[in-house]
């Protein structure tokens, strides 16, 4: 299932938080002469809203129109019947039915008077959203997500995913000496039933004996050599880990190098360097090693040989004020 129990620990991640994150928002809309901001949201373009107001969909699209002065609006195409459970899980109240998202928008546009909005990532939008808001009285202005939500910059976030991550490795690091022998899909099995317990609502499994990168379980016996990539997703926050099957002294070495190029930003010729994007609007998404700057979460995997085998080191970075290194 895409998603498993969701709840709100008001304990774990307080409800000032996001207030705290809304007010920033629109300290820039006042600075930018804009009265509100709109945020296209789905159940794979997650990351923006569930920051914002701690609204995480399992299915559909939604916009959430944050405006300068009051409370925030959800414009959402699930059904009505859910509502109870988006507002004991997010900070919303307003929630508007959107089969028709573009109407509906517009007609809130037209309430509050708004002659132009600003639009996180506009460029982003679907492009049957686009062309319909184009065409539209309101005028559109692009806001870029970099600027008006600056990555790594709120220990909250960090700390929610030190626990997502803080979780994967120690789930991986106990079940990863059973996996040698066994069936691929069954210690798959084990893994995501253990993630599940844990509190994982997402996850996604790829593993490989050593000949290939990791993919889906396919009916294999794992080796000696077997590498697991995981990523996760707790509490709406995603992570990424990677942890190969070898020997105390091997996988020390690894990780080793791996912090060391996690720091440096070095792309040694000799081991393939991989960088994914944790803070843009997808749970994770390719990405240049150049362009990770100060703030930015990421992941990073790096390709080892060992006798003729592949294996895979990767792990959830953060690059704080000190440079980067693992959550």
């Amino acid at each position: 299932m895409k998603r498993g129990w969701i709840a709100w620990d008001q304990a774990e991640l307080p409800a000032s938080v996001f207030q705290a994150r809304l007010d920033r928002v629109k300290k820039s809309l006042a600075e930018k002469d804009l009265p509100g901001l709109v945020v296209y949201t789905d159940v794979w373009r997650s990351n923006h809203a569930r920051y914002l107001v701690n609204f995480m969909p399992y299915w559909n699209r939604s916009l959430l129109v944050v405006p300068q002065d009051g409370a925030a609006t959800l414009i959402c195409a699930l059904s009505p019947r859910v509502y109870p459970w988006i507002r004991s899980t997010s900070i919303l109240d307003d929630i508007r039915p959107g089969g028709d998202p573009v109407r509906v928008l517009l007609g809130l546009c037209s309430e509050k008077k708004w002659s132009r909005v600003g639009f996180l990532d506009l460029m982003q939008l679907p492009q049957g959203l686009y062309t319909s808001l184009r065409e539209g009285p309101v005028e559109m202005v692009d806001l870029p997500s970099r600027e008006v939500l600056p990555a790594g910059t709120d220990e909250w976030e960090l700390s929610m995913r030190r626990h997502a991550a803080k979780m994967a490795r120690e789930i991986v690091s106990e079940e990863l000496p059973a996996g040698v022998g066994t069936l691929d899909y069954q210690f798959a099995g084990r893994l995501e039933r253990e993630f599940r317990r844990a509190g994982a609502e997402d996850l996604v499994i790829l593993l490989t004996n050593g000949s290939a990168a990791p993919g889906p379980a396919r009916g294999a016996t794992l080796g000696d050599s077997f590498s697991v990539a995981v990523a996760l997703e707790y509490r709406g926050h995603w992570i990424r880990l990677a942890r190969p099957h070898a020997s105390a002294g091997a996988a020390e070495s690894m990780r080793s190098r791996f912090e060391r190029i996690a720091r440096n930003f070095e792309s040694p010729g000799d081991v393939p360097v991989f960088v994914e994007d944790l803070s843009g609007p997808y749970p994770y998404s390719a990405q240049e090693t150049l362009k990770v700057s100060p703030g930015s979460l990421f992941a990073l995997d790096v390709e080892f040989r060992a006798s003729g085998n592949r294996l895979f080191y990767g792990d959830t970075c953060w690059y704080g004020q000190t440079g980067a290194a693992p959550l």
